[in-house]
């Protein structure tokens, strides 16, 4: 696989398609972003957004989601983004790519207990499976969020299982490096659930070594922390430590792994509020 970084990949669902081997512009705006320098990343996009650029307005949107995702702040800002690109959407695709973008904003807001939202992200996610033509590379972010809908607000671990491997199929044919460095996350972390701790271990390490490649770096320490998981001793406390580092060294983000590395001896940096969505935040 090549090791490509889509935009509308995990993060910024949203986007024109551009990946790191792009021009410089997706070049500048991959590098903030995968340090987690999303409001940088976005004023990047601010010119295209000026000229009524569509798919400019979809990818900042996507960029400012995947922001409240990771720091569990910058609602308001995420919101006015995405109400821009609704407006500015004229086609099914761009439509539907907006609305896969409001369905992850409003699950965010659940799971991080900002507020429940989940009657909204289900809804804003069906419409997107309806606007987005059958053939639309976008179908596989969506089919993982709605993944995520279902594992954690459907109680149906078998039916989200089903949408992270159709996700992870289309993910891998597409050359989606960072959106299948998700679907092994997730698909491994139902695995642990079952009890198949070789597919999870799996799993998880090969999430890792897809972040590590890529250089997403915002995404490491949850990697990490979930690889630990699974690990034995001494090990584990090796990629505790290396993800104590990351944390401190991007200031706190995610913010909702501050109260793990707490209690597991790490001094992390101040950040915003966690809030207790676990290790599946994301």
């Amino acid at each position: 696989m090549s090791r490509s970084v889509r935009l509308e990949g995990a993060g910024s669902g949203a986007g024109s398609g551009a990946d790191a081997e792009g021009g410089p512009l997706d070049h500048a705006v991959w590098r903030l972003r995968s340090r987690g320098c999303w409001e940088d990343a976005a004023a990047l996009l601010e010119p295209g957004v000026a000229r009524e650029d569509a798919g400019a307005a979809l990818r900042r949107a996507g960029l400012l989601v995947e922001r409240c995702m990771f720091t569990a702040d910058g609602w308001e800002r995420a919101e006015d983004a995405l109400r821009v690109a609704e407006a500015l959407a004229a086609t099914d695709e761009e439509r539907g790519a907006a609305a896969c973008e409001r369905g992850h904003l409003a699950y965010a807001a659940t799971v991080l207990a900002v507020r429940d939202r989940a009657d909204e992200a289900r809804a804003a996610l069906g419409r997107a499976a309806a606007l987005l033509p059958p053939d639309s590379p976008r179908r596989a972010m969506l089919d993982f969020r709605r993944g995520l809908m279902t594992e954690h607000f459907g109680d149906s671990p078998q039916a989200a299982r089903a949408a992270y491997r159709r996700a992870h199929a289309a993910a891998t044919a597409q050359e989606d490096a960072l959106l299948c460095s998700f679907t092994w996350r997730h698909l491994a972390g139902l695995a642990l659930r079952g009890g198949e701790l070789a597919e999870a271990r799996h799993g998880f390490a090969e999430s890792l070594r897809l972040r590590e490649e890529l250089g997403y770096l915002v995404g490491m320490a949850p990697a990490l922390v979930a690889l630990a998981d699974v690990q034995p001793e001494p090990e584990a406390e090796r990629l505790r430590a290396e993800a104590r580092r990351l944390f401190r060294l991007l200031g706190g983000v995610p913010s909702w792994l501050a109260d793990r590395l707490a209690e597991e001896g790490g001094e992390p940096s101040p950040g915003p509020d966690p809030a207790p969505a676990g290790d599946s935040a994301e």
